[in-house]
């Protein structure tokens, strides 16, 4: 279980990527331990999330929250223009966590399956995703997760900024699919569902 820690200096900046609903907000410290995100798509997902459920309440055009690494994905409805609310989702952001605040209330755990071996094609799919994949999809503001494979398809699961991205589907078909297809002759097709 996260405790709330001293007040600390937090310089925060943004940077956009491919979904224009999204934006992520970039802190000068570790936020999450490495390889392990939270995908908060609503109010009701946020009960262990102090600051996930704060963004959702004090901003009726939040949609989503993720949080990974150094960094936190603010989804927006498609109305609401990000020049018009950036600046104020910032300072809430830089406010909460100057505060010392802890954005998680649950204990972290990585839910990576050890039980798999290193010639498994599951394995292998992760491999791939891990090494190739995830940095790329981190670097947009977002997440994949190996959901499962059967029969040659594999399911993945997008988080943040990819949840609901224009291009993503592209993205799943012409780079993920491909890649995979390539790497591990198992594969016949990807498929995605909603985090």
């Amino acid at each position: 279980m996260q405790t709330t820690q001293e007040p600390r200096v937090v310089n925060i900046y943004t940077e956009s990527n491919p979904n224009p609903n999204s934006l992520k907000f970039v802190v000068n410290f570790m936020l999450m331990p490495e390889g392990i995100s939270r995908d908060f798509p609503n109010l009701d997902s946020t009960s262990e999330a102090p600051l996930a459920k704060a963004l959702f309440e004090q901003f009726d055009f939040v949609t989503g929250v993720f949080y990974m690494s150094n960094f936190v994905t603010v989804t927006k409805k498609e109305e609401t223009e990000w020049f018009e609310v950036k600046a104020q989702v910032q300072q809430f952001i830089k406010d909460f966590l100057t505060e010392g605040k802890a954005i998680l209330t649950e204990e972290i755990k990585d839910n990576i399956d050890d039980e798999l071996t290193g010639d498994d094609a599951e394995a292998k799919i992760k491999g791939v995703l891990e090494e190739y994949i995830k940095p790329a999809v981190e670097m947009d503001g977002g997440a994949i997760k190996l959901s499962s494979f059967k029969d040659g398809i594999v399911t993945v699961t997008l988080q943040g900024s990819c949840s609901g991205c224009p291009s993503s589907t592209i993205t799943l078909k012409n780079g993920i699919e491909n890649l995979l297809k390539r790497m591990v002759p198992e594969v016949k097709e990807v498929v995605a569902e909603e985090g």
